[in-house]
């Protein structure tokens, strides 16, 4: 069976003895009482594979396993998934951007936030590192500093003592501290090389300069933790170069009877003017995707998505009402670019957010330090 993302911190967790966390991956007790989850943000599985000269340490990590990603293929859907252990149904995190429900048509984006919503209360459930804290597991987040107030990181990352770090020396300084205690787990977060594939590209030179930046903080990291250390590498989806550019409702009629558009390039989240709130409007809608995009599109009304499990076979309320009421998801190198929103998606080389293997397989990697 291979592993989700849902199973990597519970088993983790379980490692370290937490009580009711289940270890899906059958790793047995923790080696020394000290786990390092280092989450690289945008490395596909089939990146390392392809790019490996460029990122020789974390290449000979032992591979666990290749590892599905939740839908959407992107960072806020991921990283909820991971430190909550459910799947976006329940935790609610259901894309990059969504409609808040009965706001009169206000997106919120995920990784931006917006004041105006309260971050516990949209993603309610508790969080392992929460229940981890509470049985006296020292946890730890370090990331770079301008994460620690947003309301992404208070929805998402309750419970963990963060330890902000903007430069490599205070990376390495940070996780190090954290891991004194025992029993201890740290996330480890950089974005490196998302923003690079991002800007230009899977394989362009300024991703291989972010990867192998990436490999020499691995390298000179290790060499600073105790001994007996746990290390787990892993990702939060891999990412596509685009090739083919849809704006929607320009030179198309893709934006008929659309209120707001939300989610990203390669998963739309489409919401239906209020006069046209029906399952029959919805399917007028999904028809016209289809019809007009044929194969560089899977289409799903709400209905189609609950009963496909696209976000997990539980929904709650909270992810029924922030759902689109159609879905949209790119196939092949498609992306489907918001024209409120052209000159920043349009830009972009590389995107994530679809089903395809590309985006949603990434890899687990571990090792025990000597």
């Amino acid at each position: 069976m291979p592993v989700h993302l849902s199973q990597i911190t519970p088993s983790i967790f379980a490692s370290l003895s937490l009580d009711g966390a289940q270890d899906f991956l059958g790793i047995g007790e923790s080696p020394g009482g000290r786990e390092l989850l280092f989450l690289i943000d945008g490395l596909g599985a089939d990146a390392i594979e392809k790019y490996a000269e460029f990122a020789p340490a974390i290449s000979r990590l032992h591979k666990f396993g290749k590892v599905r990603t939740s839908f959407p293929s992107t960072t806020a859907t991921s990283l909820a998934t991971l430190t909550t252990g459910e799947l976006p149904g329940v935790h609610g995190m259901l894309g990059y951007t969504v409609q808040v429900p009965r706001s009169g048509g206000r997106i919120l984006n995920a990784l931006k936030w917006d004041e105006r919503v309260d971050p516990i209360n949209w993603q309610s459930v508790p969080t392992l590192f929460e229940k981890a804290a509470q049985a006296e597991i020292s946890v730890s987040h370090v990331a770079a500093k301008r994460y620690e107030n947003s309301g992404f990181t208070r929805a998402v990352f309750r419970g963990a003592q963060y330890l902000g770090a903007n430069v490599v020396p205070d990376l390495i300084a940070q996780t190090k501290a954290s891991l004194k205690a025992t029993p201890s787990f740290t996330y480890l977060y950089v974005n490196d090389l998302d923003v690079a594939g991002h800007s230009d590209g899977v394989g362009s030179d300024k991703w291989i300069a972010a990867l192998a930046l990436i490999d020499s903080l691995y390298v000179a990291l290790v060499k600073e933790l105790p001994s007996k250390t746990r290390i787990w590498l892993t990702a939060d989806h891999g990412m596509i170069s685009a090739d083919k550019k849809i704006v929607i409702g320009v030179d198309n009629p893709l934006a008929d009877g659309i209120a707001v558009i939300a989610g990203e390039p390669r998963a739309r989240h489409l919401y239906l003017d209020s006069a046209r709130d029906s399952e029959s409007a919805r399917n007028d809608v999904a028809e016209l995707w289809r019809e007009f995009l044929k194969d560089d599109v899977e289409v799903f009304t709400r209905e189609e998505a609950i009963a496909a499990s696209l976000f997990g076979e539980v929904i709650s309320q909270e992810a029924f009402d922030r759902m689109g009421e159609v879905i949209v998801i790119a196939q092949k190198n498609v992306v489907l670019i918001d024209a409120d929103r052209e000159d920043k998606e349009g830009a972009m080389v590389g995107h994530h957010g679809g089903n395809s293997e590309i985006e949603s397989q990434v890899l687990l990697l571990t090792t025990t330090l000597n």
